[in-house]
């Protein structure tokens, strides 16, 4: 009978995330992760290492990272930072990942718990006696599906197994898991670890035929529908399968607040970002897969509209108060239910409602050229010397990227100046964000750079988000693993939402009266200076009619393989 084979719990645990199918491990690393360099040390020389770790000088450049990576591939991966203090500083990116649907296991260390030698990996420093607090993971706790902690290097498949099945389950989202430095330091026995446990995710399905022919119905009966979303398009296939639905229904769509590309922006049933004109008219509304359809401050549906929903999480379980009503909830995939309907309207509708719905599309189809027709005219507005068009800065981007490229859209107060002039059209091309932590798009950016290394990546930005996005960490990240991607920074020298935000709470007030809001930023900086010091391309563009050519030099870099970013001055908030 042979000896038991003695391995670490870092090199277990090291493994069993390999076997999950996570390849990056995104690191901010600390003293608590010493058991763990010392296994991918070893792994890295004995030519056997498993997962790509990507360092990060701060723990938002690394969760954002995750989340990129995971928005565009589907592949939930981890990310590694350093105690209590790695944790508050990744803090912000958890929620942004929780309220966007982003699978992220975020790995912390925790001070080791013993003093004077008992263990292997006991405390050796200054900050294994104060970073210990009575509750670590509250830190993160409000914005994860999962929380704990490794008991025993034996049990580290199981306990990983269980936090990937739940963070890539539908919903999907974060799971936090901690783990002390004694622990990864201990040996066992191999022979005793269990890896038979499966990660399988939970994936939801479509309806029922009964509930797929009472909603065909009501979309058949309506003469106003209305359809409005967020994320449907998680899965780049359900771009198809709505514009499908939009058209044999003939039902107007609506991208509120989107974190992805739902339905392509040329598609004559595409009725922009804001639902506020339509709601009074419509008399039938299906709300699939969003948080917040509209502002009830701002607009109301009609008294007698009948509401449907189709979501992931139609009860919103996580949002203590949500104040819009529905009729009728469905939970699960929407591509697929959405998919099941459209085959019941179009097998059961006859000559007559055909007519009636090709009518209604071909008036939103009038409607959207009549849209476009306005972006073009305010693109067509360059601006002057120091206060460029945003709109006319825009539209010089998109006319230079191919239908491919990823837009990620943080420019906040001009986010629908962005939608309107940089429109994308296919499945997977576009990112927002469901959370409210300015800074995300920088990781994200790298993120989805990392996952989809062939296409380009353009992330457009105002410059209180800039700041958010820890951007000397963001260009250094991109500097060691060469990844280009594209960043405009949309400057209007401060925080227009503070601004605008304050005159609708006291529109007649004395911040209005004086002008004095607290919200402008330093005016003077130079975003393309910092650019170039780290190795990136870097302009800033006060003239409009350098604009075009600033542009074309700043991709003409990323596609050889070089970060830029283009410091563009709008006017001033």
């Amino acid at each position: 009978m042979s000896a038991p084979t003695t391995r670490t719990a870092a090199d277990i645990f090291l493994e069993g995330l390999d076997e999950l199918g996570i390849s990056h491990l995104f690191c901010n690393l600390g003293t608590d992760h010493a058991p763990l360099i010392e296994e991918l040390a070893g792994q890295e020389a004995r030519g056997e290492a498993r997962l790509q770790t990507v360092l990060c000088p701060h723990e938002n450049t690394a969760v954002h990272m995750a989340a990129g990576y995971a928005a565009i591939s589907g592949r939930g991966q981890a990310v590694l930072v350093h105690v209590d203090a790695g944790t508050a500083n990744a803090a912000m990116g958890l929620h942004n990942a929780f309220r966007s649907r982003w699978p992220v296991l975020l790995i912390a260390g925790r001070a080791p718990f013993t003093s004077r030698g008992e263990m292997a990996g006991g405390r050796d420093n200054y900050v294994h006696f104060i970073q210990e607090p009575y509750d670590q993971a509250s830190l993160v706790r409000p914005y994860v599906k999962w929380e704990g902690d490794l008991p025993a290097g034996i049990v580290g498949k199981e306990v990983l197994h269980r936090a990937y099945s739940i963070m890539m389950s539908d919903p999907p989202g974060p799971a936090y898991l901690t783990l002390r430095r004694e622990i990864l330091a201990g040996s066992c026995d191999a022979g005793a670890v269990d890896g038979a446990s499966v990660a399988g995710r939970l994936r939801l399905g479509g309806a029922d035929p009964e509930v797929v022919a009472e909603l065909a119905g009501k979309l058949m009966r309506a003469e106003r529908p209305l359809l409005i979303t967020t994320y449907a398009g998680r899965n780049p296939a359900c771009v198809d399968s709505l514009a499908r639905l939009a058209e044999v229904a003939g039902m107007r769509v609506i991208e509120a607040n989107p974190t992805y590309l739902n339905i392509s922006h040329d598609h004559p049933c595409y009725g922009g970002s804001s639902a506020n004109r339509y709601l009074p008219d419509a008399d039938l509304g299906l709300l699939v897969d969003v948080d917040v359809p509209w502002i009830p401050n701002d607009a109301q549906p009609r008294p007698d509209s009948h509401w449907l929903q189709v979501d992931l999480d139609p009860i919103k379980q996580d949002l203590p108060l949500w104040p819009y009503r529905v009729d009728q909830r469905v939970a699960g995939d929407s591509c697929r239910i959405l998919e099941q309907v459209a085959d019941r309207i179009a097998a059961c509708a006859d000559a007559g409602f055909i007519d009636r719905a090709a009518a209604r599309v071909r008036q939103y189809e009038a409607e959207a050229r009549s849209r476009r027709a306005a972006a073009e005219a305010e693109a067509a507005r360059p601006g002057v010397r120091g206060a460029v068009s945003a709109a006319y800065l825009c539209a010089a981007v998109a006319r230079q990227l191919d239908d491919r490229a990823i837009v990620l859209n943080e420019a906040v107060r001009s986010a629908a100046v962005v939608a309107a002039q940089m429109p994308r059209r296919q499945g997977g091309t576009f990112l927002g964000n469901g959370g409210g932590g300015l800074g995300w798009s920088a990781g994200a950016a790298l993120g989805a750079k990392l996952a989809a290394p062939d296409r380009e990546v353009v992330r457009v930005v105002g410059d209180g988000a800039f700041y958010f996005g820890n951007p000397t960490s963001f260009l250094a990240t991109a500097r060691q693993y060469g990844l280009p991607t594209l960043t405009v920074v949309l400057d209007n020298s401060g925080w227009a939402a503070v601004k605008t935000a304050t005159v609708r709470v006291y529109p007649d007030g004395e911040a209005v009266r004086t002008g004095s809001f607290q919200s402008r930023l330093a005016p003077d900086m130079d975003f393309a200076r910092m650019a170039r010091a780290a190795g990136a391309f870097g302009m800033r563009v006060d003239d409009p009619a350098e604009a075009e050519a600033a542009v074309a030099d700043a991709l003409a870099a990323v596609r050889g393989g070089t970060p830029a970013v283009l410091h563009v001055r709008i006017p001033v908030l």
